[in-house]
């Protein structure tokens, strides 16, 4: 592609332009990579965490739903005066560019109890207390595993951008701006040669 440049001192000029774009472009966008893969390994460590001891939680959870059915009886109807949660929020942060979600809500000790004392015991407080410890973490590790994909997805097309601008642009430019420089050389010592005959022949014309 270099040798269909048509060699002048303004296209060289063009050429070395171009070509420290691209390896800034390089540059920022492994900068960007880097940055992205440290963000998706500490999150990866943290899901790692999280899935180790979600399944353990619901275990606790249900045994303790298990316990206070055995104490109060069928508590299904206790539990149909629980609302859903709503206070859940959506929120977003952005890593380089690269929208991660931010989901919360209300913390537990600013909300009021949704159900009466006078029907409940202390068994049935504790399959609440851990039902909702199962929800927090259910909804940080949802937060975690989306984050996790788009970093993913994100870092895929970071590294596929910056190869390209390793492997093809910064090369073509590089290629161009020493086929332009060589060409330039050649016919400035060309022209030279030529002005080096031209004194020759008037200094005889003189003699």
């Amino acid at each position: 592609m270099a040798e269909q440049i048509f060699p002048t001192k303004g296209n060289l000029i063009k050429m070395k332009r171009s070509l420290k774009q691209a390896q800034l472009g390089y540059e920022l966008m492994d900068r960007k990579r880097n940055i992205l893969i440290r963000e998706m390994v500490n999150l990866t460590a943290e899901a790692k965490q999280l899935r180790s001891t979600i399944d353990e939680t619901y275990d606790a959870a249900y045994k303790a739903l298990q316990r206070a059915n055995i104490s109060m009886g069928v508590v299904s109807d206790v539990a149909k005066a629980i609302p859903v949660d709503s206070s859940l929020e959506l929120n977003v942060r952005s890593v380089m560019g690269v929208e991660l979600p931010q989901l919360s809500s209300q913390p537990r000790e600013e909300q009021e109890l949704p159900y009466g004392l006078m029907r409940t015991n202390s068994s049935f407080d504790y399959a609440y207390l851990c039902f909702n410890k199962a929800k927090d973490i259910t909804v940080r590790l949802a937060e975690i595993e989306n984050s996790i994909y788009r970093l993913a997805v994100s870092i895929k097309k970071t590294q596929k951008r910056a190869n390209a601008l390793k492997n093809i642009m910064i090369p073509k430019f590089h290629s161009a701006v020493r086929y332009i420089s060589n060409a330039l050389e050649e016919k400035e010592r060309e022209e030279f040669s030529r002005q080096k005959v031209i004194k020759k022949a008037k200094l005889k014309k003189t003699q």
